[in-house]
């Protein structure tokens, strides 16, 4: 047996968060067709401007979440349902060269074009990759909670959770906000090879749902019944139950396949004021 790694922060962070799984998790893969979006990402490239996949997914997931399925844009406080007004989108990403993890809330997703949230994140994640973790949400945390001592460390971190997600305050001496993880998470597990995997519902996260995009491969299928050759992108995604039923989540799919159609539009901006009784 080869010497065992040594633990990093995010580990020994995970460690007091995690508990063994439970009930209330259902998952759900999806194939997107992503060749004109690819397309459009190439066509800003020659023009100077860099765009990825997971700007693209970030605009049409946060549109069809606002606009498609509202319903599931909360999470369960205290036996009750407390809704978002705005679909925030939660990046995770790799920083030190992929040997820590990190993540980023995007504010009022739903508004922003492919090229907004593109420049918004680039600018998040060099901050990160530079040690600032300022605006990281419980991210920002795991550093000082890691450093806590085992007996003490998951009680503590359960106080934090309670105190911040069941009774909806904020943590200023930890830099933890009163809604650190958004409305929904989404993680690029293409970047690691991986085409399909079923991403753990972060607990303390209070997300309905944290989606995984996966490689993006050249396969054949059939369109306008000729076998033609097209880009096809992997989406898989763990959900909450409580919150997501298969017909939410086949609804949520269908929002973001549909917007991936025409990329133009999402990398335009978005800006309106819903009406909704149901958002605080």
């Amino acid at each position: 047996m080869g010497k065992a790694e040594k633990g990093n922060s995010w580990r020994d962070f995970a460690v007091a968060a995690y508990k063994a799984p439970s009930d209330s998790k259902i998952y759900g893969t999806f194939d997107i067709d992503v060749t004109e979006t690819m397309k459009y990402i190439q066509k800003r490239k020659a023009e100077g401007k860099r765009l990825t996949i997971t700007n693209f997914i970030a605009a049409a997931l946060s549109r069809s979440l606002y606009e498609d399925i509202p319903d599931i844009n909360c999470y369960v406080r205290r036996g009750k349902i407390v809704y978002r007004k705005d679909a925030n989108i939660f990046l995770s990403i790799s920083v030190k060269e992929g040997k820590e993890m990190t993540g980023l809330v995007i504010p009022r997703t739903q508004e922003l074009s492919v090229s907004e949230i593109a420049e918004y994140t680039a600018g998040r994640i060099e901050k990160k990759r530079k040690g600032d973790e300022t605006g990281g949400g419980a991210f920002a945390a795991k550093d000082a909670v890691a450093k806590i001592p085992w007996p003490f460390r998951r009680p503590i971190f359960l106080f934090i959770k309670w105190w911040i997600f069941d009774l909806g305050f904020s943590f200023p001496f930890l830099k933890i906000p009163a809604d650190p993880f958004g409305s929904i998470m989404l993680t690029n597990i293409g970047t690691w090879g991986l085409t399909t995997g079923m991403p753990a519902l972060f607990p303390i996260g209070k997300l309905p749902a944290v989606l995984a995009i996966g490689k993006i491969e050249e396969k054949p299928v059939v369109v306008d019944g000729q076998i033609v050759i097209r880009s096809i992108l992997p989406i898989s995604g763990t959900f909450d139950h409580r919150i997501v039923d298969g017909a939410q989540g086949g609804k949520l799919a269908r929002g973001i396949v549909e917007r991936l159609k025409y990329p133009e539009v999402l990398d335009a901006p978005n800006r309106h004021i819903k009406d909704d009784p149901n958002q605080d």
